[in-house]
């Protein structure tokens, strides 16, 4: 490598945290609903059943648009440019977010605008899968993936201390409205002035020839849709529906389940929530040195979830506050075994020139299916029962059948 490679070779290093920070903004954004359910639910007057039936219309309608944008507009946006594409689509969720302000005492005007959510965020984690590709080669991707989607439960874990002090002391509304306008005016200059959609051509080329050598992707690049057909691409897709069916549930309905079933303040949310979704940023950059190193990925995300499973059941039989938290954060550590790995073989399973479109079909009917599941059969359960447990049991269900998946996929794509 010439000295002019190895003064630019660190730089793509910064891109990563670049992006954290964009999926952080988003996920502010997507799941500041769920933090304000309770509030939202006093000021509509609901009952738990009420909050079961309009809760699970919220937070799922999101993933019906987000999922068909991930699919539909993906390949738009790779044509458009990975970099002009994150930059629309934050201005867009950013403004959403300051309309839910305005128009939030209206529960139809809100349903619309949680599916003009989903439609704006759509193509923003193709969109980071295919920056990655093209930057890092196969034995630095678990930890480049995992540094942006570290950004997802970083915003999970600060959401509770931001937001929840924010709302109780603002009301939910005029908090959207200020996360709309900061999140916008922070990120969209990041973006502009960080990165370049193309890496260096020397580097490109190195990353080309360590793909190459260590079959980083196992489709050749054939300008088409031939990964469609392959086993290990649905396999891979089906584990992340149920990885996002556990997951959705786990971020959509967790600070209800704390307040409504474990008696927890609103206003004390903030720390519990907090250490659990502070676990998660731990358990995945542990999970993704592991992966890097020992390169059994399917296998790591299987037993991950068999473990993740087994917490969530010993917190939902929790009545104290402390082994209520740590079980749930055992859980998310967990979990982060699959996370870690996910987009490292996704990357590895789709040909080079399709990481943006591919990952897209791949990302939305994941959250189409996994976030809508994740949404609706908790909250249906609730909505049927009155139990926020039962509701809970089923993503211990969803855990399980994600690990025997995985375990599958690990016979044919040993990674």
């Amino acid at each position: 490598m010439s000295s002019v490679s190895r003064a630019i070779a660190p730089h793509r290093w910064r891109i990563p945290p670049i992006l954290a920070l964009t999926i952080l903004v988003s996920y502010l954004n997507r799941n500041n609903l769920s933090l304000a359910l309770p509030r939202l639910a006093d000021d509509f007057g609901w009952s738990d059943r009420e909050v079961g039936a309009n809760g699970e219309l919220l937070l799922g309608v999101f993933f019906v648009s987000y999922g068909l944008a991930n699919m539909l507009l993906s390949p738009i946006a790779e044509r458009i440019g990975a970099k002009r594409s994150l930059m629309l689509t934050i201005g867009a969720f950013s403004l959403i977010t300051i309309l839910c302000a305005i128009f939030g005492n209206s529960l139809e005007l809100l349903i619309g605008l949680r599916l003009l959510l989903g439609l704006a965020q759509g193509v923003h984690v193709p969109m980071l899968s295919s920056l990655i590709g093209r930057w890092f080669p196969e034995d630095e991707r678990s930890r480049a993936n995992a540094i942006w989607i570290g950004g997802i439960f970083l915003a999970t874990a600060i959401a509770p201390l931001l937001l929840v002090p924010a709302i109780h002391a603002w009301g939910w509304r005029l908090a959207f409205a200020v996360l709309g306008a900061v999140g916008c005016v922070v990120t969209l200059p990041l973006v502009y002035f960080g990165f370049s959609d193309q890496p260096p051509q020397w580097l490109d080329e190195t990353s080309e020839r360590g793909d190459r050598s260590t079959a980083a992707t196992m489709i050749p690049s054939s300008g088409s849709f031939d990964y469609l057909r392959t086993l290990p691409f649905w396999i891979a897709t089906i584990a992340s529906c149920l990885n996002g069916f556990c997951a959705f549930g786990f971020l959509n309905w967790l600070p209800t389940y704390f307040n409504r079933a474990k008696g927890i303040d609103f206003e004390q949310l903030g720390w519990p929530l907090a250490l659990v979704f502070l676990s998660g940023i731990i358990g995945i950059f542990s999970m993704a040195f592991v992966g890097d190193r020992l390169r059994h990925r399917t296998q790591l995300a299987g037993v991950g979830f068999v473990l993740a499973g087994w917490m969530v059941f010993l917190a939902a039989q929790s009545t104290e506050v402390t082994p209520l938290v740590t079980f749930f954060s055992l859980a998310v550590f967990f979990q982060g075994a699959y996370n870690a790995q996910e987009y490292a073989i996704v990357q590895r399973i789709l040909p080079a020139d399709r990481l943006g479109a591919g990952t897209g079909i791949y990302n939305g009917i994941s959250v189409l299916l996994g976030g809508i599941g994740g949404s609706f059969i908790p909250g249906s359960i609730v909505a049927a029962t009155g139990s926020f447990d039962a509701g809970m049991f089923s993503l211990i269900v969803g855990a399980g059948l994600a690990a025997l998946t995985m375990f599958g996929l690990s016979r044919l794509v040993r990674y």
